[in-house]
């Protein structure tokens, strides 16, 4: 294929974890950021809408154009100038997948306008974004949609991250409740201790097994396939009003969990609703479908 001049990428947020998948496990939602690129004769040019904007970079440091860097130096054929303009609704610093959404808008894009064919070249966009996250998750639901298992290659190798999409049950309808606050991922990871019981181990493996049933089969199991106690217990002083929403929601029979890094919660519902009389202050519950597309291209 030739090379275009103009890209649109419209990519989705997600959810990792989903409670035991510790880096293993994601799940696509329908909220999106749109990024618009096309080819000039030199220089860069950014412009951000929606979220983020005026906090994030509008230069090299913006993580888009970090990606499609990144990307280029895989690819070659990197053009002498862009100029970008990104839509933003996903909420930054939230447990949705904001950063590996911007990373893998930027990779394809880096991909397409070099001429290649996006879909011979997603492992390639796979070791760019998890390669800046540090973990397949988020990237690959942002990626591929749906319902993903990610795993890494112990070693340095070239296809050190990989990852399986599956289909969501249908009878799942996620919701989101946005907390009012943000979190850092790196601060979260912190509290994690090097070493855990092995029955905490065993008993998150088991649930993280069950989930991959859970999500593409048996939906009655959610409530017990979210349980974990390998991560988010030795994060809850860093969320504790997202650690007591999550113990509400499973209290009443709603399968809930800590939405990646947090400080969001993902409930999953059968219904697109949470109980009417929890207490949500601080939190926005926004009910999102599971996205099943993942990163979607347009060629101008």
């Amino acid at each position: 294929m030739g090379r275009p001049g103009e890209v649109r990428i419209r990519v989705p947020g997600s959810s990792a974890n989903l409670g035991p998948g510790f880096d293993s496990l994601g799940l696509a939602l329908g909220l999106y950021d749109d990024v618009e690129v096309s080819v000039t004769t030199g220089g860069v040019e950014v412009e951000v809408e929606g979220e983020g904007a005026g906090q994030v970079p509008c230069d090299e440091a913006h993580l888009v154009v970090r990606a499609m860097r990144t990307a280029w130096n895989i690819v070659g054929d990197a053009p002498p100038g862009i100029r970008m303009r990104c839509r933003n609704a996903i909420p930054h610093s939230r447990g949705l997948g904001s950063s590996a959404a911007a990373a893998v808008a930027g990779a394809v894009a880096a991909v397409v306008l070099s001429g290649r064919d996006l879909e011979l070249e997603r492992d390639t966009v796979l070791q760019v974004t998890a390669g800046m996250e540090g973990h397949a998750d988020n990237a690959a639901a942002s990626l591929f949609g749906g319902f993903v298992v990610a795993w890494e290659t112990a070693g340095n190798t070239s296809e050190r991250f990989h990852a399986v999409r599956l289909e969501t049950h249908p009878g799942i309808r996620p919701v989101v409740l946005v907390a009012g606050t943000e979190s850092s991922t790196s601060a979260t990871r912190g509290l994690l201790p090097d070493h855990v019981p092995l029955q905490d181990a065993a008993f998150t493996g088991s649930r993280s097994a069950l989930a991959v049933l859970a999500f593409t089969q048996r939906p009655d199991l959610l409530l017990p396939a979210t349980e974990d106690r390998l991560h988010q217990g030795y994060r809850r002083p860093a969320y504790p009003e997202s650690a007591d929403l999550v113990d509400a929601l499973r209290a009443r029979g709603v399968p809930a969990a800590i939405s990646g890094a947090g400080p969001s919660v993902l409930a999953l519902t059968t219904d697109g609703t949470v109980p009417g009389d929890l207490d949500l202050h601080g939190f926005t519950a926004v009910a999102l479908p599971v996205d099943t597309d993942g990163a979607r291209v347009e060629v101008g």
